[in-house]
């Protein structure tokens, strides 16, 4: 089931406005230049802002995204036409040969059960060509990131074309690495209170490191985040020449 935030038109079109600052896709854009990397698969692209950066930097560009409304608003960008959209899971890729794969957005964390992250795994892995990595980021749990709050992360945003629109997010359910939260936005236009309920999962470093080298990746590091310093961890896998 895709979150709300990315399905339902009216709280994508607000997505970008709402976070505009996307400075933590500049540690992706210095690994694309770091690692050489001249195509890329972006999984779990959303409404598209760094698979068009990249495609404005002459990197040829797959992006793909089970929501279809995000993907219409990615689409609509400048550069968008020089991107390929897919619409799906990593799962559903044809047959590709990057260089890079990339999650970005805590995208990894979407994946609940072992065996829906081990099919993303090996999806990617066969769409990466010898010796192409996967990079992605997932939060530390050790950070316990879980532990918002209503008042710290309130925001009241006015957007243009939309009015003002209020946030913030409250956590429902502590589950093990499971956290269940809910995100409320309010439209002072109209007075609407869309809410969404995603799920994400907070695994371990050695549990990712682990999931790596079962689904055939070698992980050559783990970073951190240097927006996120001591609450992101950044794996760099890589798959092997054979």
């Amino acid at each position: 089931m895709v979150d709300p935030v990315f399905a339902e038109r009216r709280l994508v079109e607000i997505y970008d406005p709402l976070d505009p600052d996307r400075s933590d896709l500049d540690a992706y854009v210095a690994m694309v230049d770091e690692f050489g990397a001249r195509t890329v698969l972006d999984i779990g692209c959303g409404t598209g802002t760094f698979a068009c950066l990249l495609a404005d930097r002459g990197v040829a560009v797959t992006a793909v995204d089970p929501a279809a409304a995000s993907l219409e608003v990615a689409r609509a960008k400048p550069g968008a036409d020089r991107v390929r959209w897919i619409h799906g899971y990593a799962t559903d890729l044809p047959p590709l040969n990057v260089d890079l794969a990339t999650m970005t957005g805590n995208v990894a964390q979407v994946s609940l059960t072992d065996q829906d992250w081990d099919a993303t795994l090996r999806a990617v892995r066969a769409a990466l060509r010898l010796g192409g990595r996967l990079v992605f980021e997932t939060r530390d749990p050790a950070a316990k990131a879980w532990l918002w709050n209503r008042e710290r992360s309130h925001r009241r945003v006015a957007i243009p074309g939309v009015g003002d629109v209020e946030t913030w997010v409250e956590v429902l359910d502590l589950s093990g690495q499971l956290v269940s939260f809910r995100w409320t936005f309010v439209f002072h236009s109209d007075g609407a209170r869309p809410t969404s309920d995603p799920t994400l999962r907070f695994r371990s470093r050695h549990e990712v490191t682990a999931s790596l080298r079962a689904a055939g990746f070698a992980v050559d590091d783990v970073r951190d985040a240097p927006d996120r310093p001591g609450r992101e961890m950044v794996f760099v896998a890589r798959r092997p020449d054979q």
